[in-house]
């Protein structure tokens, strides 16, 4: 097998949690690390002990997106934070920190804003759906934490989002 650029480790690694955040198990393919034809197809799901924390960013998805400057859910975070309520209904001694991010443009104290404002909407649609607001913490991250940093759309869109980390097993 031939050495793989740190470019190529970053698509896969991205590949892989775009597909775990918009679908359950589904199975990536090894080629994405440099396999071939006929190599093994490797379900990262078979690894997730159910009621974990893998279980629930690979299996339920871990994270919404938004538009630029909106707190709007698309239907895409609706089907998302529905699959999450229905996995803490499973886990009821389960906790999560809901994390809210923005992209790098705008002020520190706007993007703290807007990020705080992507977690609540997040937070209360859960609590909409029968989850209780004990269960979940907030936390506004603004532009501090990007994922990607590119000075693009395609990365500023990857910033945009509130992020749900489960915290606590009581």
């Amino acid at each position: 097998m031939r050495n793989k650029s740190p470019f190529h480790i970053f698509i896969a690694i991205f590949l892989i949690i775009t597909v775990a955040g918009c679908t359950s198990r589904q199975k990536i393919e090894a080629t994405l690390f440099g396999g071939g034809e006929g190599e093994e197809v490797v379900d990262i799901t078979a690894s997730a002990i159910p009621g974990t924390s893998q279980d629930f960013s690979v299996n339920v998805g871990d994270r919404i997106f938004f538009a630029t400057n909106s707190t709007d859910l698309d239907e895409d975070a609706k089907s998302i934070l529905q699959r999450q309520s229905s996995w803490l209904e499973l886990y009821p001694d389960i906790n999560i920190l809901m994390e809210g991010h923005a992209d790098e443009r705008g002020t520190r104290e706007y993007n703290l804003g807007l990020s705080a404002r992507r977690a609540e909407v997040a937070k209360s649609y859960l609590e909409n759906l029968g989850i209780s607001g004990n269960r979940i913490t907030t936390i506004s991250y603004g532009k501090e934490r990007p994922v990607a940093a590119c000075g693009a759309d395609a990365c500023w869109s990857q910033n945009r989002r509130a992020v749900s980390a489960v915290v606590t097993i009581n």
